[in-house]
């Protein structure tokens, strides 16, 4: 979401910046049911799924301008504020060519002005988090005609479509738009920035149980992102996941040839720290929740080992990755965390390698850097989620250090320089119309040698179950303090991931016995192959950069 969590961000950083390591204190598991919600279990077929799924995140509003008659005009954030579904539409090729197999559509239904409301209620409005009528597309995006062209194209090219739910707060004028079947939300939530309420549970969860289910059957959408989760119940959330599993069961589409169901896939949004995330997102054995969240803990270590986070913290050591995963250990088993690295609320990382006077665009590092990130996700088991504009690099020119927004009479967010929306710029997709002049985007040598790197590595990472499936181990090594090194198997595939987190060149020696290997292990990315001499493995890895090892065989 936005605007109130600039001050989340702040306390989390801190949070984050203390942590010596170690998971939270609960693992959920032991917390009774809660009372007056139906508890369901997680379906192990879905998440199993989901593990493989390979996510573009879409900011609707500051996306592509496909479609003249749909604009909003205005917005938080630097971009042209006229994205449109007709955009997604025409991108759906590029997505794809990058290798992804899924999109995260930021929320698309009406957000229907208030009589007298301010400028700011008009930027809120765009970003679609406070929706007045669940139930139609906001006319500023498109028609649902568009929206349904917009799902069958993707499906057709074997793309999963995500919804942005937002079932915890909404419009205060939602009451006015009553579902198909003649449910109005609660009038007397909790106020929440100028023009919303939040819902109140349980009185709300029958509407949004039907919210989450008409998109799947409708449109046959294969799930939901769920913004400020926390603010929902756990067992609500179970019930509104059954609701939505249900659905998915109903109907079919065609995709890679096959007649399947919509996935049914559900994600949330906890911005805190693990132990929240435990009793916010997951809920307990009992009573599971969400089957899955975003990986926030893993998120800020990443930052934090390859750049600085928002709030200028580095800690660019190998142990802060393995803290990243060491959080994990506070997460119910039915948990399966998706790793992420920017999203709409968070400055690029573009921005932060320049805030933390890391590297800047065009240089050589600056690219190396964002391949290595993007190399520690595609070896993270679980799915990942690609913000929109990383692939390239992406930066907002001119901007860096904070802008002190709470005390600028709304200049920064007017520019849309704030923390916690500066990334939401006009997107550049090769060979589209792109930033405020329209102009067709093509990317430059740097941008390009990123994203076909990124591509490479969703490409490597589909065909290899072992990166997105399988179990991992630390392993242990004599350049442990600049390499990250992890042994990942699925059935009887084992790849070794290794990134070098240093500005030097570093050769790790692993031995065969302790990593399984009894053969030559191959580079997935190359095909250069390192034989095992005298019991080990002499591998070379360049600064900032990453290798993908596989086992030729494994023998553990």
């Amino acid at each position: 979401m936005q605007l109130n969590k600039a001050a989340a961000l702040l306390s989390f950083s801190v949070l984050v910046a203390g942590c010596s390591g170690g998971g939270g204190s609960s693992s959920g598991g032991s917390t009774p049911a809660e009372p007056g919600y139906q508890p369901y279990a997680c379906n192990q077929e879905i998440y199993d799924q989901a593990k493989a799924l390979r996510i573009y995140q879409v900011m609707v509003e500051s996306f592509i301008d496909g479609d003249l008659n749909a604009n909003y005009g205005a917005g938080y954030g630097s971009s042209h504020h006229r994205g449109d579904l007709q955009g997604i539409t025409d991108s759906l090729d590029y997505i794809k060519n990058m290798g992804m197999n899924a999109i995260w559509l930021t929320p698309v239904f009406h957000s229907s002005p208030i009589s007298g409301q301010d400028e700011w209620a008009d930027r809120l409005d765009a970003t679609g988090y406070f929706t007045s009528d669940y139930f139609s597309i906001d006319p500023n995006f498109g028609t649902m005609a568009q929206a349904r062209e917009l799902v069958e194209q993707a499906h057709a090219r074997g793309i999963y479509v995500f919804f942005d739910g937002v079932f915890g707060h909404f419009k205060s004028n939602t009451g006015d738009f009553p579902s198909p079947q003649g449910r109005v939300v609660s009038a007397n939530g909790v106020a929440q920035a100028g023009t919303g309420r939040e819902a109140v549970y349980p009185n709300d969860l029958d509407f949004f149980k039907e919210v989450a289910a008409y998109w799947v059957k409708e449109l046959k959408i294969d799930g939901w992102r769920l913004d400020q989760a926390y603010q929902v119940p756990t067992g609500a959330w179970g019930e509104i996941r059954k609701s939505v599993e249900d659905a998915s069961k109903s109907v079919t589409y065609t995709m890679n040839g096959e007649q399947v169901n919509p996935l049914g896939y559900m994600v949330g949004e906890v911005w805190k720290g693990e132990a929240e995330i435990a009793a916010q997102a997951y809920g307990s054995a009992a009573q599971p929740g969400l089957c899955s969240s975003f990986d926030f803990p893993m998120r800020y270590r990443l930052v934090q080992a390859l750049g600085v986070e928002e709030s200028g913290h580095r800690s660019a050591a190998v142990s802060t990755l393995q803290e990243g995963y060491a959080t994990q250990a506070a997460y119910p088993t039915h948990a399966l965390p998706n790793g992420f690295l920017t999203n709409h609320d968070l400055v690029r990382f573009g921005d932060l390698l320049q805030r933390g006077k890391i590297a800047n665009p065009g240089e050589d590092r600056y690219a190396d850097l964002h391949k290595a990130a993007y190399s520690f996700l595609a070896a993270y088991t679980g799915p990942i989620t690609l913000y929109y504009g990383d692939e390239i690099g992406d930066e907002v020119v001119g901007f860096s250090d904070r802008v002190a927004c709470e005390s600028d009479n709304g200049a920064g967010a007017k520019a849309g320089l704030c923390d916690d929306h500066v990334s939401r710029s006009s997107a550049k997709v090769e060979g589209l119309p792109s930033g405020e002049d329209g102009a067709l985007f093509a990317a430059d040598a740097k941008q390009t040698a990123i994203r076909d790197y990124i591509r490479d590595l969703m490409a490597m990472r589909a065909a290899h179950p072992a990166l997105y499936a399988g179990t991992r181990a630390s392993v242990n090594h004599g350049q442990s303090g600049k390499v990250y090194v992890d042994r990942k198997q699925a059935g009887s595939e084992v790849v070794l991931f290794l990134l070098n987190i240093t500005g030097d060149p570093v050769t790790v020696e692993l031995e065969g016995t302790n990593v399984g290997s009894n053969g030559n292990l191959k580079d997935l990315m190359s095909a250069e192959e390192i034989a095992l001499l005298s019991g080990y493995h002499s591998i070379p890895v360049e600064p900032y950069s990453a290798r993908f090892m596989l086992v030729t065989a494994p023998t553990l």
